[in-house]
């Protein structure tokens, strides 16, 4: 039988061992470490699978040159890097790994929320350059987490293990998601909020983890922050353009938002014009102490890394041989 050909596009170099241990003994492993769709040119078009991390887009024109792919798999949650939908047409399935890092977002997200919400991060940054008194009165007024309003946007996979940590906390969880089924409230002991702008007007904190699409982009925009009370807190772990970064400068001065998390922007990494960029470095600008900015970490653990390589590569596998596939988007 033909030795089969899987390319992985971008985000690992060559080390390959997880992967090549999975498929090695029927397909060449090779990774191009791509960075933008054109360093693909005339590498991709003959794989049997591709797998595709972040860093760059699937889209039509590469799409069209796939001569034998039997699956295009995006090896993480989102997928709105691949033109599934064009995929489809030309009868490539596209796959994702839905799975792979759930605790470590939401660890994260909570992880987050409490660095803002119980002042950690503000006095970090305020003592460590001098500025102000060594007094906690620096972040007053900081109020009890218990009984607050604990707003998720999306309950899917991460979106319930947000839900269930900060439930732990005695926070209130209410969530927005028109697409769950209805129980999942009775089942979590959670409740829902059937209309998004209740959310943003009854939330403490808002928490987003939905999936990017059509319906999802900048689901958080100036608008919907102008319903939140003052002194609301914004976490985005989910992908970067389900909120508007651009207008969370202003929202921190003008105190609608005590502080905003951050750990994905619509490009990574991002230009360093970018209005939050610009105040989040600014050591007059309010959002200097109040903005929390990550490189798009909140998936990274060791254990997490290689559950997405590996089940990645076993998408790949299942493929390849025929099998019957999992996760398919399109």
């Amino acid at each position: 039988m033909p030795r089969f050909r899987v390319v992985v596009a971008d985000f690992l170099a060559d080390a390959l061992k997880p992967e090549r241990e999975l498929l090695g003994d029927i397909a060449d492993v090779v990774a191009l470490n791509a960075t933008s769709e054109a360093d693909m040119v005339g590498h991709i078009d003959t794989a049997d699978a591709v797998m595709v991390y972040h860093n760059i887009a699937i889209t039509k024109d590469t799409i069209s040159r796939l001569q034998n792919c039997k699956l295009l798999v995006r090896c993480g949650v989102g997928f709105d890097n691949i033109d599934h939908q064009f995929a489809r047409t030309r009868g490539i399935p596209v796959g994702n790994v839905p799975d792979y890092g759930t605790e470590e977002v939401a660890d994260s997200a909570i992880g987050l929320m409490l660095a803002l919400t119980r002042g950690i991060s503000f006095f970090n940054n305020r003592l460590q350059r001098k500025a102000g008194d060594w007094s906690y009165m620096q972040g007053a007024p900081l109020v009890r987490l218990r009984g607050r309003v604990f707003g998720v946007i999306g309950l899917g996979r991460i979106g319930t293990a947000v839900a269930l940590r900060a439930k732990a906390l005695g926070m209130d969880v209410a969530f927005y998601d028109p697409h769950k089924q209805d129980g999942y409230d009775k089942a979590l002991g959670i409740r829902r909020v059937e209309k998004l702008n209740d959310l943003f007007r009854q939330a403490f904190v808002i928490s987003v983890h939905c999936p990017l699409t059509d319906e999802s982009r900048h689901i958080v925009d100036a608008r919907g922050i102008g319903l939140m009370a003052n002194g609301t807190y914004l976490v985005n772990t989910a992908r970067g353009a389900t909120v508007d970064a651009t207008v969370i400068p202003e929202a921190i001065r003008s105190g609608r938002l005590a502080g905003a998390a951050i750990d994905v922007l619509p490009f990574e990494p991002p230009p360093d014009d970018h209005p939050l960029l610009v105040a989040w470095r600014d050591s007059s600008d309010p959002c200097y102490d109040r903005v929390i900015l990550n490189p798009h970490s909140a998936f990274y653990s060791e254990e997490g890394l290689l559950d997405m390589r590996v089940k990645g590569a076993q998408a790949c596998r299942r493929a390849l041989l025929g099998e019957p596939l999992r996760n398919v988007v399109n």
